[in-house]
């Protein structure tokens, strides 16, 4: 019955074990970037997973953060939708959630729709999805979608968000945008080429923080990281020492207010600033 229980995620279990190297690295990374708040989760080796990790400790800070009359932007990746396990759903009225980026014209594992409306689902509030897709032919086909075929709501909605959750991808072959065949071999290769070390809401960026000078950048359908970083309360969740660059490039770029990754990956980070 429990088992049963878990899987309809009437029941979850939870250990809590406050790593005293843990807590002093969130104290660093804290110091370091200028965080609000930084959580990191302990993990078994470096070379583990930290997706599960990560997702646990983004699931439960999420929970405790979602209340009434709140309007949240979304990104994706596997942690995000991995984080929908691990949150715990209550009562609170008046919410948004709005999706920042496309990707709904064809149905995958780790679709940027995805995790915008299961999280909505979990408690009953509205969802508005970015109708689109990830990544179009041209600008001009772009600027025409926002002006002229009702997207521009999504970008107005987004000025006014309260918070926003983000996930950060590395270049690797195990990225999230590399294994959903959201790029292509060729497209990898030449935003390596151009500099790129990761992404954020699917705008390529460099060891520096900046977007890269490459097509994708120049069609992708998502808000601009211009308006994402104005938002009050700006949440990033990533893990692994393979995302050390798109980290922080992404700390650089969206100056968080929440950094939630895991202790290689925090070490590393502290490190590479070193």
């Amino acid at each position: 019955m429990l088992a049963a229980a878990r899987e309809r995620n009437e029941v979850q279990i939870v250990i809590s074990d406050r790593l005293a190297e843990c807590v002093d690295l969130e104290r660093r990374l804290e110091k370091r970037f200028g965080l609000h708040e930084a959580i990191v989760a302990p993990l078994s080796s470096p070379d583990a997973d930290a997706t599960e990790p990560v997702s646990a400790a983004a699931g439960a800070y999420l929970s405790a953060m979602v209340r009434s009359d709140m309007r949240i932007g979304v990104g994706w990746g596997r942690t995000l939708v991995n984080s929908l396990a691990y949150m715990s759903e209550k009562a609170v009225e008046n919410v948004s959630i709005v999706s920042l980026l496309g990707g709904i014209m064809k149905a995958r594992t780790f679709n940027p729709a995805e995790f915008a409306w299961r999280f909505a689902s979990h408690y009953q509030a509205d969802c508005y999805l970015m109708t689109a897709p990830l990544v179009v032919d041209s600008p001009e086909t772009r600027t025409a979608l926002i002006e002229r075929c009702g997207l521009r709501d999504i970008f107005d909605m987004a000025r006014r968000l309260d918070a926003v959750i983000l996930g950060a991808a590395g270049m690797g072959t195990d990225a999230t945008a590399y294994r959903s065949r959201f790029i292509s071999d060729s497209d990898r290769e030449s935003l390596i080429a151009a500099g790129a070390v990761g992404d954020l809401l699917f705008n390529f960026l460099d060891a520096e923080g900046h977007i890269v000078r490459h097509w994708i950048n120049d069609c992708v359908m998502s808000v601009p990281l211009d308006i994402v970083k104005h938002v009050p309360q700006r949440i990033i969740a990533a893990g692994g020492t393979t995302k050390t660059g798109a980290l922080r490039a992404s700390i650089t770029m969206l100056a968080p207010t929440v950094l939630i990754t895991d202790e290689y990956a925090a070490a590393a980070l502290l490190q590479a600033g070193e």
